[in-house]
């Protein structure tokens, strides 16, 4: 399981060769067996023994900003053969074949974000017409995208970003249709975010970005080694290309919750500035979601695994992939 510390002078520390969760309402002794990872927001005390124990049992320690982004981690030295692994990372992301796989990851997060909207587009057929003049205008950069040609990731770089950045206005246009209209926003916001569901969207996000990043540590990839975001000074930058194949499974929550109608005033606040931020009732509820969602069963290519078990096999073929 993953062990989610998020509320105010909740303490984590170590009780012979197990966990001890001491918070407000009591206390509950967790064997390290059952704990997979370990995610910590503010407020949080951890003893050292606890982060001790963790480290020797090969349990990730995350700790989480107020919105939700990774701020550090704690983790064991013994995840994947790093050097072997990074001299043949670093050799792909100056090939032709660097190329190949980044436009296919964007093709790839336009094609999901087409057939989220006809997912949601079922509940509202009314909308039908609306969603199929989208998907036909995403398809036409999908294609463009999935025939760009270079001999290095540089050569392309900028107008790939541009037609990311117009495909995204463009799903986010039309996914915006599907809210209930007290929800609807004008465009999408970032640190801060400008409403709730942008809040939940980048807190989602945020949790997404951690477990792409812990993924890519298992099989002994950089994460600060990027194919396209590459000029980001001491950020992860591959987990933002990871990432855009994945999107859409926050998306998916975020807009599911939302279009339940049951995000009330008590899930967020809005400070002086306009700024919106999730309360700690928001952040349980889109915790939860995401880990649920991400525990689910589902198919890809003939496998049925979990979707947080795809991410893994993703970043162990990629592994593979730069060694060669």
């Amino acid at each position: 399981m993953e062990l989610v510390l998020h509320t105010f002078g909740t303490c984590l520390t170590k009780d012979n060769d197990a966990f001890m969760v001491l918070h407000k309402d009591g206390k509950q002794r967790i064997p390290p067996g059952d704990v997979k990872s370990i995610v910590v927001h503010r407020g949080v005390q951890l003893s050292s023994d606890a982060l001790l124990l963790a480290i020797a049992n090969e349990i990730e320690v995350l700790f989480l900003e107020q919105g939700g982004k990774p701020a550090g981690r704690v983790w064991s030295n013994k995840y994947g053969s790093i050097s072997t692994i990074r001299k043949g990372q670093l050799a792909f992301s100056r090939s032709k074949e660097a190329v190949r796989w980044i436009t296919g990851m964007i093709a790839s997060k336009i094609e999901n974000q087409q057939a989220l909207l006809w997912t949601f587009a079922a509940s509202q057929p009314e909308l039908n017409k609306d969603v199929e003049k989208t998907s036909l205008r995403l398809e036409n950069y999908r294609k463009k995208v999935s025939g760009m040609q270079g001999e290095m990731v540089s050569d392309i770089a900028a107008q790939l970003r541009g037609w990311e950045g117009i495909t995204s206005k463009i799903y986010f246009e039309q996914m915006n249709a599907f809210l209930p209209e007290r929800y609807r926003f004008e465009q999408c916001s970032q640190h801060p975010a400008m409403d709730v569901v942008n809040a939940m969207l980048n807190y989602g996000y945020g949790m997404l970005y951690g477990k792409i990043e812990g993924s890519l540590i298992h099989a002994g990839i950089d994460p600060y080694i990027g194919i396209l975001h590459r000029d980001e000074y001491n950020r992860p930058v591959l987990v933002y290309d990871v990432i855009e194949k994945y999107r859409i499974w926050t998306d998916y929550v975020v807009f599911r919750l939302t279009m339940q109608n049951i995000i009330g005033e008590e899930y967020y606040s809005v400070k002086d500035d306009g700024s919106c931020w999730l309360e700690g009732l928001g952040r349980r509820v889109i915790i939860q979601s995401m880990n649920d969602y991400l525990a689910e069963v589902i198919p890809i290519g003939g496998v049925e695994r979990s979707r947080m078990t795809h991410i893994d096999l993703f970043t162990q073929n990629l592994a593979q992939k730069f060694k060669k």
